[in-house]
């Protein structure tokens, strides 16, 4: 096991996640039903399904698409995303 990824896959994920609209939409879910526990597991199964998909996907594309051309592709993605949501389309 190679902890030198696990702790810096686990420290780009958390430090992308905190703040965003996932965690305050978790906050809000936690906040009006008042039962943290059913919310946490709830939020932990859906982030451990999502990502379990991507880990996968990322292997499947990882064997057909170079690692330059994935980064570009993801770069162009969240900059798109981020022009569409400055014009309210998203």
């Amino acid at each position: 096991m190679d902890v030198k990824i696990i702790l810096s896959t686990f420290a780009a994920v958390f430090l992308a996640e905190l703040g965003d609209k996932t965690q305050i939409a978790i906050l809000g879910l936690s906040a009006e039903s008042k039962k943290l526990v059913p919310v946490f597991v709830g939020s932990a199964a859906a982030m451990l399904s999502a990502t379990l998909l991507a880990v996968l996907l990322g292997g499947v594309i990882g064997d057909y698409i170079p690692e330059k051309a994935v980064h570009v592709a993801a770069g162009l993605a969240f900059v798109v995303i981020g022009v569409l949501m400055l014009l309210g389309k998203l």
